[in-house]
């Protein structure tokens, strides 16, 4: 890839795990009476055609890891896990009363933080809760995230049992200078170990995370962490940029100078170089970042077009509901998001109070689902279309002239009611949303609230 595309279209820009992005969010208009509505809809419109997801946000590490994004609580107070898994239930409750049916649940994912923080007991305790005032939907997928330090035997065990089938290991890197910097010292005997009783147990997806551009390392680096990784060859792989936001972040990615961040090309490089040893490895790549042996769930979603994204990322499986439990947690019912308390006291304390703990959220507009389909169909299939009337709105010429440079720098084809995008146009592909998402459009951010696309 040419030095000059790198320049030219490294800017900051959203993942869009939705549209609009959290900082586009319209809390004016948004209620938890409107929630409540949309949810119902939602649920009435899909509980039995297909069932609904849960992401359930357990936020507990033992220590601070240097390169995360996500919302947290650092402890090592393991008192802390029963409180917080009758607060995830008494959630559940509230969720179960305002629903006219049994859920029918199609996808669980636990997230964190890091769920294996919590004891075996404790976590059967949560998910049987769950399951409890629940149908299983027959194709369901339960999945989790699993840190390689301390997984144990029993975790899988008791969670394949569960029926959870798939799980993924954060690694990010091998080399032990790129581990200190990030606070995430894992050799690869821990991750083989790991992976090898998934195997074992039954799992049928395993997942292994990998991240380029984190500090300290250099394209040696990401080519080994992948040699590495091709030993255990997991089915589904993410190799995700490294997103510096420490102004959002705080101290959390302060374990480091900007200086130490490796830059455009060097990270564009990873990619590039790393992409290319994933797909001689036997590697499928599907959406963004994303890649995938042909036997898992993944790669054959992308085949038959029915790849899903959302705040849990992509996904075999879609559902047009997703309640989000847990601290933090964003649920999406399609027509408005809501997400939940982000401080722990403030969660613990709505629900004290028998409330659904959504401190902030988002009614989609006509316009938004629009724009919301567009981004959606170029994130999993990597084009889009506006030739039925439905998927049309008024700014599209805007649009299509706006991306003519990308045209020409062969990132992608634009045809009649439509466009593609190219191979060479893969690694833009958030660039190419931009041009869609009007709410950005119209309120370009004067201070920057986005990680680098590239």
């Amino acid at each position: 890839m040419g030095t000059s595309l790198v320049q030219k279209y490294n800017v900051p820009g959203p993942r869009y795990t939705s549209y609009p992005t959290v900082p586009y969010w319209d809390n004016t208009t948004f209620s938890l009476e409107l929630w409540k509505q949309s949810l119902k809809k939602s649920f009435e419109e899909s509980n039995q055609s297909e069932g609904i997801s849960l992401y359930i946000h357990l936020p507990f590490c033992e220590s601070l890891c240097t390169f995360c994004g996500c919302h947290k609580r650092v402890t090592k107070r393991h008192e802390v896990e029963q409180p917080y898994i009758q607060a995830v239930l008494k959630e559940w409750d509230l969720y179960c009363e305002l629903l006219v049916e049994k859920p029918v649940i199609k996808e669980i994912h636990l997230g964190g933080g890091t769920p294996t923080f919590f004891s075996v007991d404790h976590i059967q305790q949560l998910i049987q809760g769950i399951l409890d005032k629940s149908e299983i939907a027959d194709a369901h997928e339960f999945s989790f995230e699993g840190h390689p330090n301390n997984t144990t035997k029993e975790h899988l065990q008791a969670l394949y049992n569960l029926g959870f089938r798939r799980v993924s290991y954060g690694v990010q890197d091998y080399n032990e200078n790129v581990q200190k910097a990030i606070h995430r010292i894992q050799p690869f005997e821990n991750v083989e170990r790991v992976t090898q009783w998934a195997r074992e147990i039954g799992y049928e997806s395993i997942s292994h995370d990998l991240v380029f551009g984190l500090p300290f390392q250099n394209l040696e680096d990401v080519l080994n962490t992948i040699e590495q990784t091709n030993k255990l060859t997991p089915d589904r792989l993410a190799f995700y940029s490294y997103a510096h936001v420490p102004w959002i972040k705080g101290n959390g990615q302060r374990g480091f100078k900007d200086a130490d961040v490796p830059k455009d090309d060097l990270k564009r490089q990873c990619y590039e170089e790393g992409k290319k040893k994933l797909l001689e490895n036997g590697y499928h790549e599907i959406g963004m970042d994303h890649f995938a042996l042909e036997k898992d769930g993944m790669y054959q979603s992308f085949q038959e077009g029915t790849l899903h994204r959302n705040f849990m990322g992509y996904t075999a499986s879609k559902t047009q509901l997703m309640i989000g439990l847990g601290v933090s947690s964003i649920a999406d019912s399609w027509y408005s998001f809501a997400q939940n308390e982000k401080v722990l006291e403030d969660y613990y304390a709505r629900l004290e109070n028998n409330e659904i703990p959504v401190f902030r959220g988002h009614v989609l507009s006509h316009e938004d689902l629009i724009i919301r389909k567009h981004i959606l169909n170029m994130m999993c299939t990597f084009k889009t279309s506006w030739a039925d009337a439905s998927m049309y709105f008024p700014e599209v010429d805007e649009v299509i002239s706006q991306l003519d440079e990308m045209q020409k720098d062969g990132l992608l084809e634009i045809y009649e009611n439509g466009l593609s995008i190219t191979e060479k146009g893969k690694p833009f592909v958030r660039n190419i949303c931009m041009a869609f998402d009007l709410r950005m459009k119209r309120k370009v951010p004067n201070t920057q609230i986005f990680s680098m696309t590239i």
